[in-house]
């Protein structure tokens, strides 16, 4: 998705990474604000069917993430073939992948490994090193009776 590389591409430029910063950079890019403003700072952005949101930590680090694809639970508040639905996001995310991997951000790219956390956290995952932070694309269900996401997220070392 051309909006999260051109937003990625935006956030290289703010030192330290901030909500107030973050904030300021969806809105130049014309994002739509989502109405959850959370300490005087809006969260929630949207733009051309990706969402966007901001996250602040007790350290204060913060966190940018962007859902890609989604996958809502089926009529019974479950996903009626959860393989299926894990299949069809690592396939979102393997289209996805190359659209990073191949765009202006390639060369400030290095490949991290992935934490033992990344295993429990996302379905399928990959990680990088950008400029100092890190930048992860994965799939991940947070439980199960949420939707299933393809996920990306810019964020501090040591961050949650």
């Amino acid at each position: 998705m051309a909006v999260v590389i051109a937003m990625l591409e935006e956030f290289r430029d703010v030192a330290p990474l901030t909500a107030e910063g973050a904030a300021a950079r969806f809105s130049a890019q014309e994002w739509t604000p989502g109405g959850k403003p959370r300490d005087g700072v809006e969260t929630s952005w949207d733009k051309d069917g990706v969402g966007g949101w901001i996250q602040t930590f007790s350290s204060g680090a913060v966190s940018v993430n962007f859902y890609v694809w989604i996958r809502d639970v089926d009529e019974s508040g479950y996903f009626d073939d959860l393989d299926a639905v894990y299949e069809e996001g690592e396939q979102a995310l393997a289209r996805f992948l190359p659209e990073i991997e191949e765009s202006s951000l390639a060369r400030h790219l290095d490949e991290a490994e992935q934490t033992a956390a990344d295993k429990d956290e996302f379905i399928a995952v990959k990680k990088w090193t950008l400029d100092g932070r890190i930048l992860t694309a994965g799939v991940i269900q947070q439980d199960t009776d949420l939707p299933v996401m393809v996920v990306v997220a810019l964020e501090e070392p040591g961050t949650a």
